[in-house]
């Protein structure tokens, strides 16, 4: 007969077979180490860096950029390729934190939310989210700011527009450039604030929902 029943296998401590591994930020940011990641050491069929590829690390972007101001948002890299001990990164999400988000919702205003799907030059396809609030006119006696529903048609098709046209412009670490100082958000506000002012438009949210092939 085979072994005893019920014989406990020796708990090793799993620790003791991971390596740590350095993660590389895309050139676009200002801190390229940005952090470690844990990883089983290869053994057998099981490759360490091949499950490295594909992890997304959370990062804030104030972190990234040594810059407090920017704490409000938040960044998501991917994991692409292993090179010895570092692992290089692309960008992965981008979305603004939750208190940031909570912060801007207030009543007495309307809320207005766009997206869409850009393909940049270099062949990802991102879907960008942008939100907007109506803002009150100086010396305004009402005391709420509601748009009608036909003024808020015509800024969601502008902000959309606006997106296409930055975001479809140019490559993909080139729209990350333009997410860190939110040059989007200001070029929406400037020119959808002839319809009804608005005032705190945020790109709130890019997703990657297509990339090439890594090379």
């Amino acid at each position: 007969k085979g072994g005893k029943k019920g014989v406990k296998k020796k708990a090793g401590d799993p620790f003791l077979k991971k390596e740590w591994y350095d993660i590389k930020a895309p050139s676009v940011f200002g801190t390229r180490q940005c952090g470690k990641t844990l990883v089983t050491r290869t053994s057998g069929t099981k490759i360490a860096t091949d499950q490295l590829k594909g992890r997304v690390l959370e990062m804030n972007l104030a972190d990234l950029n040594k810059d407090e101001d920017q704490s409000s948002k938040k960044v998501k890299l991917c994991i692409e390729e292993v090179q010895g001990r570092n692992c290089l990164t692309d960008f992965h999400a981008f979305s603004l934190t939750r208190d940031k988000e909570a912060s801007l919702i207030k009543k007495k205003q309307s809320l207005i939310e766009a997206h869409v799907d850009v393909k940049t030059t270099d062949g990802y396809v991102v879907r960008l989210f942008a939100i907007a609030f109506t803002n009150r006119v100086e010396g305004q006696v009402r005391s709420n700011c509601y748009a009608q529903s036909a003024q808020i048609r015509k800024i969601r098709m502008k902000m959309v527009d606006i997106m296409s046209k930055e975001a479809g412009a140019g490559q993909l670490r080139e729209l990350v450039k333009k997410l860190i100082p939110e040059s989007i958000g200001k070029e929406m506000q400037k020119q959808c604030s002839s319809i009804y002012p608005i005032k705190d438009v945020h790109i709130r949210k890019v997703k990657l929902i297509k990339k090439p092939k890594f090379d």
